[in-house]
């Protein structure tokens, strides 16, 4: 069994509490403090409330975990959303469409927050994308098959070793297959992606701690 602090029904204001105090205690060193985002509907009304806080933003650089293949404007943007919201408190939002791949050796997060799919999915590393623990990639460029019907496009993702490269994973998971879905990952009874990034973590010497929201 792999190991992970399960917060059970976590509430959108609990997740913007834990979300305050690891970014205190991250602030409370000097200099840029690097987190990785999601996109899609379950984050925003958290980092909405998460923005309302006693928190100075300015030194925080926004990473998207992934991205569709769009322009910023498109309503399928995750870098766009995360952009608007950000940056009218002082953060800055890395698009991943316009950054050199060489840019992310250099960045160590803070945190990393993930989202799940029904099919194992991380960022955009779907099923079919096999991703790797020891991708040589920072970044990759990928297509979803299948394309999912709501967002039918190419993406843009972060990879396993990227995604790992944190001090702290964090993830929402809400929904009883979704549950069913990480307890199996946890359990080490797939090989979906998410149970690859879980276990390649556990693997590690430097494994970073795990808190899963549901």
């Amino acid at each position: 069994m792999i190991k992970a602090n399960i917060v059970e029904q976590g509430s959108d204001r609990a997740v913007a509490d834990w979300l305050e105090t690891r970014l205190s205690v991250a602030f409370a060193a000097k200099g840029p403090v690097h987190v990785a985002m999601p996109g899609g509907s379950t984050p925003f009304p958290i980092l909405e409330m998460l923005i309302r806080r006693d928190l100075d933003l300015s030194r925080l650089v926004v990473v998207p975990t992934d991205d569709r293949d769009v322009p910023e404007d498109h309503d399928a943007s995750n870098t766009g959303k995360l952009r608007a919201l950000f940056e009218s408190v002082g953060a800055r939002v890395v698009s991943l469409d316009e950054s050199e791949p060489d840019d992310f050796d250099t960045i160590h997060f803070a945190l990393v927050w993930l989202g799940m799919g029904a099919d194992g999915h991380i960022a955009s590393l779907f099923p079919n994308t096999d991703p790797q623990a020891n991708d040589a990639q920072r970044l990759r460029r990928i297509t979803p098959d299948p394309l999912p019907p709501e967002a039918p496009f190419d993406r843009l993702t972060l990879t396993l070793p990227t995604l790992l490269d944190t001090r702290e994973l964090m993830l929402v998971v809400r929904g009883s297959e979704k549950r069913a879905v990480l307890d199996a990952a946890l359990k080490g009874e797939t090989d979906l992606p998410i149970a690859r990034l879980l276990r390649a973590n556990a693997a590690r010497q430097n494994s970073c701690p795990v808190t899963c929201f549901t």
